[in-house]
């Protein structure tokens, strides 16, 4: 099968990539990515010599060139975004043409080619929304708070538009907040190792209360698998680990594993319209699908750490005061 792997050479796209060819495979990838803020090229910088993967830069805003890049494919599994919710706020416009019109340009030329493609769009938790007690599942209404979630949603409605208007063979996942190698320095969990190994102190935003569910990248990467060849056209899968922790606990077990003193945490101006809870209800994916998280939190924070202290090389050359910057949605 040849997929289509949009925006792999992020965060995720790239774990993606580097698990399902890890052994030998039965997938050939075309990875496209414009290589932007959070994309690194080093990610992937072992798989240029397999036959197995072919790297090519380019920008799925740009129509003409997703047409050349899907003519060929079986499917297509849609990372590419812009993530990050802080700059969102600062700059939405670049969400809206990433998120929203790359996506509308993945679905018109799958639409207009002459065989089926499937279509996985990775989404997120913060579609629905916050949730202060239960977890939502895929039915659940979407209420997004912020640029970043408004605009996956957005992709998300077309997705189903197009799917039911069109017949396209199309799934969406919504996974909850991960974590691992690779990782762009300024999500919290790499930039709190970061600055901690630095002596800085570790900005927490408002209190410090907002919880999140953390899983592990590798496990989100092996959920992909089954919903890419069992999973039900037309659906949205939940993907969650059900560890649920306050920003602030996050924080002080990064803290209390790497020796550092707790007085390196400074409070700083909470996030506009920041979510208290994200919780998602993953039963749906564990029962149709047999697919489970394999790691404990714990495990895959002590890996994810030790990551980091042991790959500087990676990061020193991306970690400057901007990534770090404590509020960075004030920076235009």
């Amino acid at each position: 099968m040849k997929l289509l792997v949009t925006g792999g050479l992020g965060f995720i796209g790239s774990n993606f990539i580097s698990q399902i060819l890890s052994k030998p495979s039965k997938y050939e990838i075309i990875n496209i990515d414009k290589i932007g803020r959070g994309a690194n090229s080093e990610n992937l910088k072992d798989l240029e010599n397999r036959e197995e993967y072919l790297f090519i830069k380019g920008d799925i805003s740009d129509f003409k060139f997703v047409q050349r890049m899907i003519k060929d494919v079986d499917a297509v599994i849609n990372f590419a975004a812009e993530t990050h919710v802080d700059r969102s706020i600062a700059n939405p416009a670049t969400f809206i043409q990433s998120n929203i019109i790359g996506t509308f340009n993945l679905l018109e030329a799958e639409r207009k080619l002459d065989k089926p493609v499937r279509h996985i769009q990775i989404s997120t938790d913060e579609v629905y929304g916050d949730i202060t007690q239960g977890s939502f599942k895929e039915e659940d209404r979407l209420k997004p708070s912020n640029p970043y979630s408004a605009s996956k949603a957005a992709a998300d409605m077309l997705c189903l538009a197009y799917y039911r208007t069109y017949g396209l063979d199309i799934i969406i996942t919504r996974c909850t907040n991960n974590f691992g190698p690779y990782q762009f320095p300024e999500k919290l969990i790499p930039k709190t190792i970061i600055r901690a190994q630095k002596n800085l102190s570790i900005p927490v935003y408002g209190t410090g209360e907002t919880i999140r569910d953390w899983i592990y990248v590798l496990d989100h990467c092996k959920a992909i698998d089954p919903i890419l060849r069992k999973g039900k056209s037309g659906e949205t899968y939940n993907i969650s680990s059900g560890n649920e922790f306050s920003t602030i606990t996050i924080v002080k077990k990064i803290l209390d594993a790497l020796n550092k003193p707790e007085d390196l945490i400074t409070y700083v101006e909470d996030r506009p319209g920041h979510d208290i809870r994200y919780s998602l209800n993953s039963t749906k994916i564990r029962t149709e699908l047999d697919w489970k998280p394999r790691h404990s939190f714990e495990s895959a924070l002590e890996k994810t750490i030790e990551w980091y202290i042991e790959n500087d090389w990676w990061w020193k050359p991306i970690a400057d005061e901007r990534t770090l910057h404590p509020t960075p949605w004030k920076l235009r």
